[in-house]
């Protein structure tokens, strides 16, 4: 009964991360055309840090219990919040279309399992690196036909590649110092400095304006409650429970999920390769993420 419990969960924790994970254009899409993208962070962060700061309190989380502790936590927050989704977020706002920016971030499953083999010793087969390859050849077939040369800049190239080193450095941080912290409380500080880090730069950037309609409050609504709370729940405790390596593997779905919900929701076009890039994308997570019995 256990075993069965457990490989249910191995499959729906993930499944549930990579499709809310997928969702995070819907933030860029409705929200930037009324806010800017500082602003629209900061205010996400407030909202975030206020809801997990309630569910601490009444479920009497423990906080992180040295100040050295709680230093690893707001820097891992910083790496995952402030550098990925203000790098992202800032190439989206001046120019670059999102499949170039999930293109240079979909570099991140290798950049984390080099940094991982390194630093926190582990150790990946060969099937596992081919596995890494055949994702990320996978990947430029998905997004390959959408993205251009032209649309590249010094600096929106500049800021996708913070929000890919960020992510990065901020798994295997992550993995290495924040394994015994709660989520909801190590949350609410992460939240809160990302937040005040967002605040600082709309303040120094920004003119800070907003227009308030329908469009932004769903998307607000759906980036602090499916995103903040929801999706980044999910990947501290698969960070926590897994190998870094193997769970930054499952944002190579991340394009491709994207992908499939762009076309059921906005009749976005999907090309022939595009679908057996999904496909090798697949192949290529399952070889790195699966465990394989070997007969002796």
């Amino acid at each position: 009964m256990n075993s069965t419990k457990h490989t249910q969960s191995a499959i729906v924790i993930p499944s549930v991360f990579v499709f809310l994970w997928a969702t995070g254009f819907i933030g860029a899409r409705y929200g930037l055309p009324y806010m800017e993208p500082m602003t629209f962070l900061a205010i996400r962060m407030g909202f975030a840090s206020v809801i997990l700061l309630i569910m601490a309190l009444i479920s009497k989380a423990s906080w992180p219990p040295t100040p050295l502790a709680a230093i690893h936590v707001i820097v891992a927050g910083l790496l995952v919040h402030g550098g990925y989704l203000g790098g992202v977020w800032a190439a989206i706002a001046i120019g670059m279309p999102a499949g170039m920016v999930s293109l240079i971030v979909g570099m991140q499953p290798i950049l984390t399992s080099v940094a991982a083999f390194f630093i926190l010793n582990e150790r990946l087969t060969l099937r596992q690196w081919a596995g890494l390859l055949i994702g990320l050849i996978g990947l430029f077939l998905v997004l390959g036909h959408r993205v251009s040369g032209h649309d590249l800049t010094p600096l929106s190239g500049l800021y996708a590649c913070i929000g890919l080193v960020s992510i990065s450095a901020g798994t295997v941080y992550q993995k290495k110092f924040f394994a015994s912290v709660d989520i909801r409380t190590g949350g609410v500080l992460q939240y809160i400095t990302s937040g005040l880090l967002f605040w600082l730069l709309a303040i120094c950037f920004e003119h800070r304006t907003v227009h308030w309609n329908t469009s932004l409050i769903f998307a607000m609504a759906w980036s602090v409650l499916a995103l903040s709370v929801g999706a980044v729940a999910l990947l501290y405790k698969l960070i926590r429970d897994g190998e870094a390596s193997e769970v930054s593997s499952l944002l190579y779905l991340v394009p491709p999920v994207t992908a499939l919900i762009a076309y059921i929701c906005f009749n976005e076009r999907l090309t022939t390769m595009a679908m057996f890039g999904m496909a090798l994308v697949a192949l290529g997570v399952a070889l790195v993420v699966l465990r394989f019995q070997t007969r002796r």
